[in-house]
């Protein structure tokens, strides 16, 4: 083996990235990762595709969200309940749905455009402390969320889950709820994560609008506001 060669199994393979927006060079191979590691960034806007695996949305904009809670001057307690209990603030909150049990929102610190919360009237942080006529409503909402958004939005697909205590990531641990997000293929990129730049391309109220028209064509219940 030549002196400073690398053995066999140390050899580092560098799969191309595409070139970046405005480089009329043609890309070479080795060019990529090494490039974008050791080279200043171009005075041009740049358009790296990442790996596929790279599928986490990246939202720093929602440390926002937890230092929310506990800023001077903030109301205290429960924003959910605040929200359930004064109905007639629905369109400032952004809640588009009220039933029996449970009520739909969008989420003010949004992982992206068009991410609603479902949750119960009942401050409860957990399942099993919830009747079953309000579990029915969760998901029958849930479901509604869907159909609504996928119309509304033309979202590809969907992440909806829950999170119980903060050490899972519950910012309202006391107060469940769900998240229903949109998703696109293609929707995870590098801006936030070069700029702390977060890009939600509609605003709230313009969606609500949209949400509006949609629900009485799909058959949902009409959205409030």
């Amino acid at each position: 083996m030549e002196r400073g060669a690398r053995p066999p199994s140390l050899r580092l393979s560098f799969s191309p990235l595409l070139t970046l927006a405005g480089d009329s060079r043609e890309p070479r191979r080795g060019d990529g990762l090494r490039q974008l590691a050791y080279s200043p960034l171009p005075r041009y806007t740049s358009c790296v595709i990442m790996a596929e695996q790279n599928r986490n949305l990246w939202a720093p904009w929602r440390m926002e969200y937890i230092h929310s809670l506990h800023e001077e001057g903030e109301p205290k307690g429960c924003f959910l309940c605040r929200y359930a209990e004064t109905p007639g603030e629905d369109s400032r909150h952004h809640v588009i749905w009220r039933g029996e049990h449970c009520f739909t929102l969008f989420n003010a610190f949004p992982y992206s455009n068009g991410h609603l919360l479902i949750a119960p009237y009942a401050h409860q942080g957990r399942l099993d402390g919830l009747d079953d006529a309000t579990l029915t409503e969760l998901m029958r909402q849930l479901r509604d969320a869907q159909k609504l958004l996928t119309e509304t939005t033309s979202a590809q697909g969907f992440n909806a889950g829950m999170n119980f205590g903060r050490c899972a990531g519950a910012g309202l641990p006391d107060h469940l709820h769900i998240h229903i997000v949109p998703r696109w293929d293609g929707d995870t990129n590098f801006m936030p994560v070069l700029g702390n730049v977060k890009v939600i391309p509609q605003s709230i109220d313009a969606l609500m609008g949209l949400m509006r028209e949609a629900a009485p064509r799909l058959g949902l219940p009409p959205v409030r506001g």
